[in-house]
């Protein structure tokens, strides 16, 4: 074969790739350069130098007063803050709104250094359609403490969510895997072989057509309460990426699904004392809620 056919398929780069290599003198054939024509032979010593990878453009978080965001806690290791919807926890490949993230930068706030560039502080994430208390590192100890303590699952993050109809049992726990959906990238789902993924949940009310629960998640995976409900069968209420009814979501005014970070708890990293912090329910759920009571 010819070099530059040949390297593209050992090295799954496209021939032009090659052949600019061979042009700059980076290819050797038995010690000699070689040109992208030249022909491969059986036990001939093929030497290949590639030029260092670019490295990935820095995603940045730039300042940015996030309105309806409110800070619930403040000291020197760590901020809590009250994640309004249409938030994201920090900067992303696509994405161009707000981020916690910048917001807190806009109030001045300086977070921890540690982690990705993107992802400095944050040691854990809401989805940009979830509301409800979230935690960011300042300082790097803080970081180092607290990611520790989400891994190791000795934070409590409870969740109210309003899922359709009624869980039978009331209470109960859900224990299924999940990973990416095998059709759809942008969704997750109940997978064989998925990441181990466990939530327990309560009934608090049952309405005609639905049910508010308190939801504790053992493990946090992405999507993970969405998911675990629907799978069941009883999606998030406007939760129309999961099987919601969108005629249910409509009548309720509801554009995202109803799901809300209520409270988070932790040792604090300064000197492992309780704490723990509540959110109340914005607008759009508490109208949601209301209009099912009635």
């Amino acid at each position: 074969m010819r070099v530059d056919a040949g390297l593209a398929r050992l090295l799954g780069l496209s021939r032009t790739v090659v052949a600019t290599l061979a042009e700059d003198g980076m290819i050797a054939l038995d010690g000699r350069a070689a040109g992208k024509s030249d022909r491969l032979t059986a036990g001939g010593w093929l030497e290949v130098e590639l030029p260092e990878p670019e490295a990935p453009a820095a995603i940045t978080a730039p300042p940015e007063l996030v309105g309806g965001m409110t800070v619930l806690h403040e000291d020197e290791d760590v901020v809590v803050v009250d994640k309004p919807v249409g938030v994201a926890a920090h900067p992303s490949p696509g994405w161009t709104g707000p981020t916690v993230i910048g917001g807190l930068a806009a109030l001045g706030v300086r977070v921890s250094t540690s982690g990705a560039a993107e992802r400095q502080g944050v040691v854990h994430r809401l989805d940009v359609g979830t509301t409800g208390v979230m935690v960011v590192a300042k300082s790097e100890h803080a970081y180092s403490v607290l990611k520790r303590a989400f891994k190791e699952r000795t934070v409590d993050k409870r969740y109210h969510a309003i899922v359709q109809g009624h869980p039978d049992p009331s209470s109960g726990t859900v224990d299924a895997p999940i990973d990416r959906h095998p059709r759809h990238d942008y969704k997750f789902a109940v997978v064989a072989g998925g990441k181990p993924s466990v939530t327990h949940y309560d009934t608090i009310e049952a309405f005609r057509a639905a049910s508010l629960l308190d939801v504790h998640l053992e493990t946090g995976r992405t999507h993970q309460i969405r998911v675990h409900f629907s799978a069941l069968r009883h999606p998030c209420v406007g939760d129309l990426t999961y099987g919601a009814d969108p005629t249910l979501a409509t009548r309720l005014g509801l554009r995202r699904q109803w799901l809300h970070a209520r409270s988070l708890g932790f040792e604090h990293p300064a000197d492992g004392r309780w704490v723990e912090f509540t959110s109340e329910y914005p607008p759009d759920l508490a109208r949601a809620l209301e209009q099912l009571r009635d």
